[in-house]
Parts: structure tokens; C-alpha cells; sequence
């Protein structure tokens, strides 16, 4: 459960995607960088919900994506209490295995903090 006037998941992630695309994915940057989110939340009637499995979409998916031109890095966004589900962690342990780095973060200063620490 989330502490009184903490920001929701879906505040932390826009905050994290505003500051990242602003510092690193404008045409201002040599070669920019890319940042996308995959809509796996949300509610959805039986007929698009299938039609969203055809088409590609694994439950689990970390809440962002970021692509620069060294790695590609999973950022998966939660509260200071938040919990992954068996999904999340299943598809954490995948990524790892495949050598690519994956991030929880709480907060947008949090995010900073270990985007700073997994620079390679």
C-alpha cells in the first residue's frame, strides 16, 4: 500500500519518462535515445483482450523500455510498497538471463539513482 501523498505508479512513470526523454531522446542529443512504455495495465473487454495476446502482448512486460545506442534497459515502476507479480518477476529473470539490465524504481530520484550506477 502506498504511503499518504505518494505518487501512484502511473505519476512516477510519466515523471520518469518526461525526464528522460527531455534529457535524452530530443534531436539536441548526438544519437538519441528512445523510450517507450507497453500498455499491459488496464482494464479491457474479452474480445480486445484477446486480440491484444494475438498480436504480441506478455503479461509481465516491465513498465518502460529505453533503447540508446550502448544497451537496452527495463524499468519496471512501483511505490515504495509495491510488489511484482509472478509474471513481472518471471519476465525479470528472463531479461537478466539474456544479459540485458533491469531496474525497479520508486520514485524519480530513485530512477536517477541507478540510471547513474548502470551507465556502462
Amino acid at each position: 500500500m502506498k504511503q499518504l501523498n505518494e505518487p501512484s505508479e502511473d505519476v512516477i512513470q510519466a515523471q520518469i519518462f518526461k525526464f528522460y526523454h527531455n534529457k535524452f531522446c530530443t534531436k539536441l542529443n548526438d544519437v538519441p535515445h528512445v523510450i517507450f512504455s507497453v500498455p499491459n495495465g488496464g482494464l479491457r473487454n474479452k474480445r480486445e483482450a484477446l486480440k491484444l495476446k494475438a498480436t504480441g502482448l506478455v503479461a509481465g512486460v516491465s513498465d518502460l523500455i529505453i533503447v540508446n545506442d550502448k544497451e537496452v534497459l527495463f524499468v519496471e515502476v512501483k511505490t515504495s510498497k509495491g510488489k511484482q507479480s509472478e509474471k513481472q518477476l518471471s519476465f525479470e529473470e528472463k531479461v537478466k538471463t539474456l544479459g540485458y539490465r533491469y531496474l525497479i524504481v520508486r520514485s524519480l530520484n530513485d530512477f536517477k539513482t541507478q540510471l547513474i550506477e548502470t551507465i556502462r
